[in-house]
């Protein structure tokens, strides 16, 4: 039996105590989707991002049952306690950033190579050496990319959008099954947000790549990604095909929060969104609905 790449039981979080931040948050994700979470600002995404990465831990529902987060079938963590496992598992997701997280007096070429470290000897990673071998896959993924000619230039001298590139060329090197981002291209200009989409799409299909991608703009939901899970005060309040995310169906689950996800141009995105979505039950504020294969 194929286990779910990635599965989220009841996962809830608070930082402050009495306020949840997750609320019970359930969800599967297949080998191979890309999908989109969504949610106004304070809804819980980040939250959900980083405890997916098990870069913070997730605590017991209010019933008091377990929570846990499975990677590849194997249990991350559970009830605020990473497993034995967590490690190795760690080693096979990658997360993407708003900000890049590049070195900035690094050339870049090295900063890609960090993504080799959960695979060498940390005496090598403690002094930065990386083989030759190692750095010729570093200049394949910046090939991939599309910056190749980047990479003796320091970190700090690349644009926003090269910058981010070269977060994911990282992420390639680190030999990732599941990539995650979290606002990937939140402060990118309109041309380098969908070269970086661009980017993960390509990965997601030419590789087979997982991509769970927290997007701000449903625009970009509706052109990348056939499957949008939407978070609402730390609820899944949809998981279904982008398509049906109308401005109008928006306005019902969020309100007045609905303007901040999206721009005038969605209704030209939704005529552009790619055909790549099969129908299959799934969940709408727990009633019955559609989701994408």
């Amino acid at each position: 039996m194929q286990h779910p790449t990635l599965e989220i039981v009841r996962a809830a979080k608070s930082f402050v105590k009495g306020e949840r931040v997750l609320k019970d948050v359930s969800l599967t994700i297949s080998k191979g989707e890309m999908v989109a979470l969504i949610g106004a600002s304070g809804s819980g995404k980040s939250t959900l991002i980083r405890s997916v990465a098990g870069l913070i831990p997730i605590d017991k529902p209010l019933d008091g049952s377990d929570g846990e987060i499975r990677a590849f079938g194997e249990t991350m963590q559970k009830n605020g306690r990473l497993t034995a496992a967590a490690k190795s598992l760690r080693s096979r997701i990658s997360i993407v950033f708003q900000q890049f997280n590049l070195v900035p007096r690094l050339p870049v070429l090295t900063n890609v190579c960090v993504g080799f470290l959960g695979h060498v000897p940390r005496w090598r990673g403690t002094l930065g050496y990386f083989t030759h071998a190692e750095r010729q896959t570093a200049m394949q993924a910046l090939t991939r990319v599309g910056i190749a000619e980047q990479a003796l230039k320091r970190g700090s001298d690349l644009s926003g959008g090269q910058q981010q590139r070269a977060a994911i060329a990282r992420c390639l090197v680190q030999g990732a099954e599941i990539l995650i981002a979290d606002e990937p291209i939140a402060s990118l200009d309109p041309s380098s947000a969908r070269r970086v989409m661009d980017i993960l799409a390509e990965l997601n299909r030419v590789d087979g790549i997982t991509v769970l991608v927290s997007l701000h703009q449903v625009e970009y939901a509706l052109h990348y990604c056939p499957r949008t899970i939407a978070l609402r005060k730390g609820e899944v309040v949809y998981d279904g095909p982008s398509e049906a995310l109308t401005p109008a169906f928006l306005g019902e689950l969020y309100g007045a929060e609905s303007e901040q996800l999206f721009l005038p141009g969605i209704e030209a995105a939704r005529r552009e969104a790619p055909a790549r979505s099969s129908r299959r039950t799934g969940h709408v504020n727990g009633q019955a609905g559609l989701q994408p294969a």
